[in-house]
């Protein structure tokens, strides 16, 4: 992923100006938005690998725009939210963002999180090794980024995608929110824990709705564990 494309969507020149001088430090192609339409517009337009979106924007605030671009993509997302609005952050995750970061942050953090995504897709677009995960019903094709169950397609997004496919190489075994994290996210993740619990929950409506009730089982003040059932 050569030169990756990020969109910065705040109303704050400042914070904007900011990132971007960051991000184009690592060589990174950078767009901006200061409100919720033009968010959509540039999204539309230049397809960016990663947009980092601020949830209180005029026109249209953050979560009203994710919603819009969870109907039309799987781009990867990182919500800007203010550190007492947790109602905001549970919500943003729930709408499909991928992350969040709490203002004040530090851009460094941002920036790793950033390298950490793209690190992911990377690997991901690249070949693998046995990169076919096939279970009773559920099927999961790491180079094509397919899953399948019962036969049926499984739409998930990028961040869904690698927590199941944590959970399906080690069937029936026990994996704590912590080890899901570092999986997923990497060792940069600073977030609640609780990111993973949202993210889990639509990968297992999206089972259930396949006819996969009970596949992804929580262990109380533990994690989760995917069971091989037929």
């Amino acid at each position: 992923m050569e030169q990756a494309k990020i969109l910065l969507v705040d109303d704050e020149a400042n914070i904007v100006n900011l990132i971007k001088a960051y991000l184009d430090r690592e060589g990174y192609t950078v767009y901006t938005a200061a409100d919720g339409p033009a968010a959509l517009k540039a999204a539309r337009a230049y397809k960016p690998d990663i947009i980092v979106l601020d949830i209180m924007l005029p026109g249209m605030d953050g979560l009203e725009v994710l919603a819009h671009l969870r109907r039309e993509s799987d781009v990867y997302v990182i919500l800007l939210t203010a550190k007492t609005e947790e109602t905001d952050r549970v919500v943003g995750l729930t709408v499909g963002a991928d992350d969040y970061v709490t203002k004040p942050f530090s851009p460094r953090e941002l920036v790793a999180r950033i390298q950490a995504a793209l690190r992911r897709m990377r690997q991901a677009s690249g070949p693998q090794q046995g990169d076919v995960v096939a279970l009773s019903r559920l099927r999961i094709d790491q180079g094509r980024r397919e899953v399948t169950f019962g036969g049926q397609p499984v739409q998930l997004t990028p961040t869904e995608f690698d927590l199941l496919v944590a959970l399906a190489r080690h069937p029936g075994m026990v994996l704590s929110r912590q080890q899901l994290i570092e999986h997923v996210w990497g060792n940069n993740f600073y977030g609640e824990q609780r990111v993973v619990d949202v993210h889990i929950g639509h990968v297992r409506q999206k089972l259930e709705a396949l006819g996969g009730a009970n596949l992804i089982e929580t262990v109380r003040g533990v994690g989760y564990r995917l069971e091989d059932s037929p």
